[in-house]
């Protein structure tokens, strides 16, 4: 593929600082152009695509669970050089085209916005669960606006408030309080700070036998107790 745009993630500023030892070519947010295809179906196509390149050999793979393949590749993270360049490569299989109505700007965002859908494909959501999402960044943004569309309502907990456009039910606060009674906690709390800090506060907002989403990446280590979560 030819690139047409690429997205920075939060990653790739982590992968600069050590997280998973990479070394290559960053970049896994794109829209890019097929130039050279073993189908020619594709070449000319405007695409985005799944970033896990999977072996199709192994237990995982056989289960159709490709995004945990023990012999994968991941764009720009894991074994395969990214988009930050004028060409890359992925399989044809990841390929997804692009609508003709969807602008470049808005296809870039396809990939965070896959990986904050898909809580929703791990989770069984219900309409009246409290939700709280930590951090008001890219991705937690995006997290924000996938959740609204489930429950009534969701928490979103950040440094710059206004940072929702349009109305939607979700409601704005600055840091998380210091203590809350277990019935004020919430089920799902979905840690997207891209801090270490982000999990021991996201401990603290979920209430016993809730739900914990991990979204940060961070070259940094943590240190909390896991007493809670036993």
């Amino acid at each position: 593929m030819r690139l047409r745009l690429a997205g920075v993630c939060s990653t790739d500023l982590e992968l600069s600082r050590g997280y998973m030892g990479f070394e290559g070519v960053l970049g896994h947010e794109f829209v890019g152009d097929v130039i050279e295809a073993t189908d020619p179906a594709w070449i000319g196509e405007r695409v985005v695509g799944g970033i896990n390149a999977a072996c199709l050999a192994c237990d995982f793979c056989a289960r159709d669970q490709h995004r945990h393949c023990e012999a994968r590749t991941v764009l720009g993270i894991l074994g395969r050089d990214g988009v930050f360049q004028e060409t890359f490569l992925l399989p044809e299989r990841n390929l997804v085209r692009v609508p003709e109505h969807v602008s470049d700007e808005q296809a870039v965002f396809a990939e965070p916005l896959a990986a904050a859908l898909r809580i929703l494909e791990q989770l069984d959501v219900a309409p009246w669960d409290r939700v709280a999402v930590l951090g008001d960044g890219k991705l937690g943004l995006l997290c924000a606006w996938a959740l609204a569309e489930q429950v009534h309502s969701v928490t979103l907990y950040g440094r710059r408030p206004g940072r929702v456009p349009h109305p939607v039910s979700i409601e704005e606060r600055p840091a998380p309080p210091p203590d809350l009674r277990p019935s004020d906690r919430y089920d799902v709390v979905v840690d997207a700070t891209g801090s270490a800090e982000g999990l021991r506060d996201a401990l603290r907002l979920v209430r016993p036998l809730g739900r914990l989403v991990l979204k940060t990446t961070c070259a940094g280590s943590h240190e909390v107790s896991l007493a809670p979560v036993v």
